[in-house]
């Protein structure tokens, strides 16, 4: 069973750096033991970082090899506008690590579906089990303003600094992500994705926020359960 108790994601070090944050599962290989997450705004080189992004895989030899591991990350549009309808969007950082986690499991245990332990966040992100739908729908698109940027790997001290050679943008303050989550776009892809109308917890909620809370709650655990359920 790959799915991870709720409590798991946040039981080891947490650690700060400006406006990034790296989390530390000791219990896992070193190789795979550390993900730093940084949310970068106001993003203005999203169609040129899309073109690297295809352009690397088609590059040989050495200077292939430092090409991707200069875009080795996880590219996930934060806000996701409408490229598909309905939308998806991530909910709250905990929506994102636990995608995260799940990818990494899946890594470790040898059952990635995808390339890399990076794409397969997007996948694990993604309702269904299509691999290029998931990448066009959390994937860095043309009009990306708002962006998580997302490294797997051991420790590493000058990760920010790599990111931000690679994203022209702000970085910014996790608090932010609130402002960024268009949770009327969420409430129409629970209906046609999550099949949640009939959803008795959902049936019970009382205003705007105790309904986030639970839809939240429903979509963090469908990640979770999507590698048992794949």
């Amino acid at each position: 069973m790959n799915q991870a108790p709720a409590n798991v994601f946040f039981i080891l070090d947490t650690q700060k750096a400006f406006n990034m944050e790296t989390f530390s599962y000791l219990h896992l290989p070193t190789q795979v033991s550390s993900v730093s997450i940084a949310l970068f705004t106001k993003v203005s080189n999203a169609a040129q970082l899309k073109t690297r992004l295809v352009q690397v895989s088609l590059l040989q030899g050495a200077e292939g090899d430092i090409e991707r591991e200069a875009v080795n990350f996880a590219f996930i549009d934060a806000r996701l506008t409408c490229r598909s309808s309905p939308c998806l969007k991530i909910c709250s950082l905990i929506h994102l690590q636990t995608a995260i986690y799940q990818a990494i499991l899946a890594l470790v245990q040898g059952a990635l579906r995808t390339k890399t332990v990076h794409s397969e966040i997007l996948w694990s992100l993604n309702p269904s089990n299509n691999i290029t739908e998931a990448l066009r729908r959390y994937g860095v698109s043309d009009t990306t303003t708002s962006l998580f940027v997302v490294r797997v790997s051991s420790q590493d001290s000058d990760l920010q600094e790599r990111m931000k050679a690679v994203v022209s943008g702000d970085l910014t303050s996790f608090d932010a992500l609130a402002s960024l989550t268009d949770w009327a776009a969420i409430k129409k892809a629970r209906r046609h994705y999550y099949k949640l109308n009939n959803e008795l917890a959902l049936k019970s909620t009382k205003g705007d926020k105790q309904e986030q809370l639970v839809i939240e709650e429903i979509v963090t655990s469908s990640v979770a359960m999507k590698s048992v359920m794949a």
